[in-house]
């Protein structure tokens, strides 16, 4: 008789941005006449650059041809893309060659997948809130799974605690969900405890191109030490609009090692197995990205986000609400006012204003009384979800 991964039946029943989108649509079906406004799910709503569309519609010109025509990519991407990708990296004063990075569809697939190399027998170490896909792929496999508290008080940035030992630690800065970002001092002391304790760092630097602090570093790999504790990945979903697109990269230092084997071999061997790599007109279009005009470009679309965060963040000041993030993210998490409940606060917006979020309370125990509102929204609908917070709020 065939037989279940029972670990799954530990999950969480329901995904919480499915939860979300059941209960918006169950409010739609309900109230036809009026109009939702989401600034929930950290989807992005500005077209494509016109360099990044051009560049992929050449690919597939390419791929028509019997001369240019490409079959299988290579597992860990093209030379050219990987190339790119090194050179960004080059642009803010990391070194990392092209023959540590790997091409993916997306961060989020190699979060959870990269799991795959290490053993069962690992203690994971979260910070909590936390992006659920980091606990979840780790509950699948059956591993004991350790939080680290991040609060109000501690800016929503846990460090190590020095008594707690772990082996795989998932950070991410810009933080999804509460936009709170780890220093470069901050960052010094994870890498320190993992170097001192034998850990890995799996580092989720999907936010980094929102940065624009000084002492916020744009990746781990910018810290001492670094090169031989943590693996760090990214994605061009938010960075250039790609959530549709697929595309992103991880970076193992080729000096990495755990138990005696290369992290960068072992990776590189499942991934030859399970992974047929990147389409060819993606990876045309994700190198655009790099480019000079492609940079400028989606920029201009950063920009944008930001200030529909400076908006989010403006009205939050001026209704007296509590909030991270805002600056160097996209996202604003903000304290439930008058003590309510992240899930209550999520109907209370739904019911009173017609305006979507996201409970706090899904992204771990510390989420509870929090709310996460994204800047990913058209300017027109962020002004007035703006509007109508100030109408239902001003005392």
């Amino acid at each position: 008789m065939v037989k279940v991964n029972k670990n799954f039946s530990n999950l969480v029943p329901n995904y919480l941005f499915a939860d979300v989108a059941r209960k918006t649509n169950e409010f739609i079906k309900a109230n036809p006449d009026k109009k939702i406004i989401r600034l929930g799910i950290g989807d992005v709503t500005l077209p494509l650059a016109p360099v990044v569309v051009e560049a992929m519609k050449k690919g597939c010109d390419e791929l028509g041809v019997k001369d240019t025509f490409k079959g299988y990519p290579d597992y860990e991407g093209y030379e050219f893309l990987r190339k790119a990708v090194s050179d960004y990296y080059g642009s803010f004063g990391v070194n990392v060659s092209a023959d540590e990075i790997l091409i993916n569809d997306g961060a989020k697939s190699d979060a959870g997948n990269i799991v795959n190399i290490f053993s069962e027998d690992n203690v994971v170490l979260v910070t909590d809130p936390v992006y659920p896909v980091y606990v979840d792929s780790n509950i699948m496999d059956g591993r004991t799974i350790l939080y680290a508290d991040c609060t109000e008080e501690n800016g929503f940035c846990a460090l190590p605690d020095p008594s707690v030992k772990a082996d795989l630690i998932y950070l991410c800065s810009p933080n999804n969900p509460t936009g709170a970002c780890y220093t470069r001092e901050q960052l010094k002391k994870w890498v320190d405890y993992a170097n001192g304790n034998g850990a890995i760092i799996i580092y989720d630097a999907a936010y980094e191109a929102f940065i624009t602090e000084e002492d916020v570093p744009r990746s781990i790999m910018e810290i001492d030490g670094a090169r031989t504790c943590a693996i760090e990945m990214c994605s061009l979903s938010k960075t250039a609009g790609f959530t549709g697109t697929r595309c992103g990269y991880t970076v193992i230092p080729k000096e990495l090692e755990a138990d005696g084997t290369n992290i960068y071999n072992l990776w590189y061997r499942r991934l030859s197995t399970k992974f047929n790599g990147v389409s060819y007109p993606v990876q045309c279009a994700a190198a655009a990205v790099f480019s000079e005009e492609g940079q400028k470009q989606i920029k201009e679309n950063i920009a944008y986000y930001q200030e529909n965060a400076k908006i989010i963040a403006g009205t939050m000041d001026e209704l007296g609400i509590k909030y991270t993030g805002g600056v160097n993210s996209p996202y604003i998490w903000l304290k439930c006012p008058d003590g309510m409940g992240s899930w209550e606060f999520f109907d209370y917006l739904l019911e009173k204003i017609n305006v979507v979020g996201t409970p706090g309370e899904g992204f771990g125990k510390n989420g509870k009384g929090w709310f996460r509102l994204t800047s990913f929204g058209d300017r027109e609908n962020t002004v007035e979800a703006m509007k109508r917070f100030k109408e239902l709020f001003k005392k």
